[in-house]
């Protein structure tokens, strides 16, 4: 078997002043999310970027699941939204892990936006953290990790994504790699245990991220051939069939209503949406880096599917470095990363790649990837190690000299954290959820309408209403997510004119029993009808229960689907 051409032993077990090392990387990045997210950290409670439907949808699932975990953990799925559907939580991702490091803040008291912003900030910094220990690991030199667990964290891709939960919790990916990399080397069971928790942690974040740590660990898989073909074949099955076993029984409970809603629903994406959703060539050139963005970077986003995806100029010389003295390709822990971020590369084009199509149908998994470009995440990745492999190897094989290896380190993390930085991140004050929605919590059986419904074309518009609903938790016939099912729409088109009789007849068929209404004529009608009694008030939103034995059937009535 090839050894890895390091020379610098890996690190071991770290003794007193290696986990004082390590504990001092873990503040120094910590200090430097704060800085790439400023304001954020200063009011964690009353900023939030609820301009954006996808981070109240993303707010309001981890409180779903937080509530919903303790108390009916076999209907976690079934959430309070897009009331009668089953497994609503799985029209997006259910953020699981994010969810149980939430538990102890909710705990103490605070609000699903402080929890929210926290959970950001915690994600990037241990995404770093976690990057920064497996290349300190690999190669010998933790401040050469430093360089690797900023590219790691603080890179265009995620900077830009802060609305997104689940993008900013990639922290099991590199110990998922690191535990690959030491079965290959040894291959036992304990090992394949190792690999399949953090993969499971890793899948159980996101299931974005659940394919993306699949395509990187196949392809770094393969990228060492000669340490599980031919003879040693036979010892690595068996470690790497635990390591399988274990991931399938552990993720199967949460895959299951993902697989019920394509099978009942067709929740899934088709090829002609992909398509949309791929990569183009600008992707690779667009950054929200406030260096970059002003001087030149702009019309790459703009023109793009804004997603931004550049490394960074130090960051690709760095790489360029490790490839060009062959060190990516000799070095096989160096060689994974290089397979992983190629892999990702190739697959964020998405439709484009011929290859693609036949993986969509032959790999279940895929059918829920909307945004190929996403896939350009292990890019960044393999960017973020073979940067550490570079500094290291700079450090041990070019400089001489204390000050000249600390002074490099320096510069380099100075220029990666320069080139990250964002000025402008849309942060604004937090939605806050009134009062008056905790009456609804005393009703028993309720089942809540917030009306009028945003029109079909703009569901995101629910999104305020789901976070609403986190101080009652009643069912309700609005939602937003990742996929609509087609009651909405029947939902929609029976109420658009409320209140119109026939619609009250329809909110009666729904099994509405209370309405939630934000529009001052909506209260002037329905104080004048008999089959509304009202229940509480604030500025702005007003809330009713519905007497149905006071609606009148509509003739023929709405059309529901079975």
């Amino acid at each position: 078997m090839n050894g890895p051409v390091a020379t610098a032993p890996a690190v071991g077990r770290p003794g007193w002043d290696g986990r004082a090392r390590d504990a001092g990387a873990l503040l120094l990045f910590a200090v430097l999310t704060i800085v790439h997210t400023w304001p954020l950290a200063s009011a964690p409670g009353s900023l939030a970027r609820h301009d954006n439907g996808d981070a109240l949808l993303n707010e309001w699932a981890v409180a779903w699941v937080v509530h919903q975990l303790p108390r009916d953990p076999v209907h976690l799925f079934d959430a309070n939204i897009f009331y009668p559907e089953p497994n609503t939580l799985a029209y997006s991702e259910h953020l699981f892990t994010q969810s149980v490091m939430a538990a102890p803040l909710f705990a103490i008291g605070l609000s699903t936006t402080a929890v929210h912003n926290l959970l950001v900030l915690l994600g990037l910094t241990l995404t770093a953290w976690g990057m920064y220990l497996v290349t300190a690991r690999w190669t010998g030199d933790r401040a050469a990790a430093l360089v690797a667990g900023c590219l790691m964290a603080f890179n265009a891709h995620l900077l830009t994504r802060l609305a997104h939960l689940q993008a900013m919790h990639v922290e099991f990916l590199p110990f998922a790699l690191l535990w690959l990399d030491r079965l290959l080397d040894e291959p036992k069971v304990r090992h394949g245990v190792w690999l399949a928790a953090f993969f499971v942690l890793q899948g159980l974040s996101s299931n974005y991220l659940m394919v993306f740590t699949t395509v990187a660990l196949a392809a770094a898989a393969l990228s060492r051939p000669e340490d599980w073909f031919g003879a040693r074949a036979r010892r690595v099955a068996v470690p790497l069939a635990v390591a399988a076993g274990c991931a399938v029984i552990a993720l199967a409970p949460f895959l299951l209503p993902y697989y019920e809603g394509y099978r009942d629903q067709g929740l899934m994406r088709t090829l002609p949406e992909v398509g949309r959703f791929s990569a183009s060539w600008k992707d690779y050139l667009a950054t929200g880096g406030a260096l970059h963005f002003s001087t030149w970077s702009r019309t790459f986003w703009e023109g793009g599917t804004r997603t931004a995806l550049f490394p960074g100029v130090t960051a690709l010389a760095l790489t360029a470095l490790a490839i060009g003295t062959g060190l990516a390709v000799r070095d096989r822990r160096a060689r994974m990363c290089l397979a992983v971020g190629l892999a990702g590369f190739i697959l964020s084009f998405g439709t484009a790649v011929p290859a693609y199509a036949w993986l969509y149908h032959g790999f279940p998994l895929l059918r829920g990837i909307r945004a190929p470009v996403r896939f350009g995440l292990l890019p960044l990745v393999a960017v973020a190690g073979l940067s550490g492999f570079a500094v290291a190897w700079l450090r041990r094989e070019v400089l001489s000299g204390v000050t000249a290896r600390r002074l490099l380190a320096a510069i380099a993390l100075v220029l990666v954290t320069g080139e990250a930085y964002r000025s402008d991140l849309g942060f604004s004050r937090a939605l806050v959820v009134p009062a008056v929605y905790r009456a609804l919590a005393a009703e028993p059986r309720a089942v809540v309408a917030e009306l009028p419904l945003p029109v079909r074309h703009e569901p995101f518009w629910n999104a305020r209403h789901m976070l609403c609903s986190t101080a009652h938790w009643k069912p309700m016939i609005n939602g937003y997510s990742g996929f609509l099912p087609g009651s909405y729409y029947d939902h929609w088109e029976a109420l658009k004119d409320f209140p119109e009789p026939s619609t009250l007849a329809a909110l009666v068929s729904f099994g509405v029993t209370h309405v939630v209404v934000h529009a001052p004529e909506l209260r002037a009608r329905l104080d004048a009808l008999d089959a509304f009694v009202p229940l509480a008030e604030e500025v702005g939103t007003w809330i009713y229960r519905l007497r149905w034995e006071r609606v009148p059937p509509a003739p023929g009535g709405p059309t529901i689907r079975p």
